[in-house]
């Protein structure tokens, strides 16, 4: 029987077509994959969320009100942190030799070093340098994305060979 790993794989790598070849090994392709459906789940949660779940409503929890976009993002974080993970650990990094719950703490410290970092560009871009809010965003995920990609290469799943 196959695995639910196995059959995304699969349909990776029946993506990955002689022009990605020439230009991408498989791994970084399968990474990148992986983190485009993970982010767009994270989008789709968080529009459902947002607009049909919470209704655009604060989130009132006793001594505390949580705006509503707050807590769309407080709701899916955990649900795309561990499908990330999961893609990450069994699609992209399969091979990796470090065992789960190694790959899990470091992958929680990569994610921390991801929001820390993206809350850092942006106020450096917008209020350092002056850059307008969007292309400021666009210049960060594009750091981060690269952050990401060495951190899970290099750290949260060392070891692991392009295969």
């Amino acid at each position: 029987m196959r695995t639910p790993s196995s059959v995304i794989s699969s349909g990776i790598d029946l993506l990955y077509i002689p022009v990605f070849r020439k230009f991408i090994p498989l791994q970084t392709f399968r990474y990148a994959t992986c983190g485009g459906l993970n982010m767009l789940l994270d989008i789709f949660l968080y529009f459902i969320i947002y607009n049909f779940i919470l209704d655009k409503e604060i989130v009132h929890l006793g001594i505390v009100a949580i705006s509503p976009y707050i807590a769309a993002f407080l709701i899916v974080f955990p649900i795309t942190f561990f499908t990330g993970f999961y893609l990450n650990r069994n699609v992209a990094f399969k091979y990796s030799p470090l065992k789960g719950h190694v790959q899990l703490f470091r992958y929680l410290i990569s994610v921390a070093g991801s929001i820390l970092l993206n809350y850092l560009f942006l106020k450096l871009f917008v209020e350092v340098c002056g850059i307008y809010p969007t292309p400021s965003k666009a210049i960060t995920t594009v750091i981060i994305v690269l952050y990401s990609y060495v951190m899970q290469k290099y750290f949260s799943f060392k070891g692991c060979a392009d295969r």
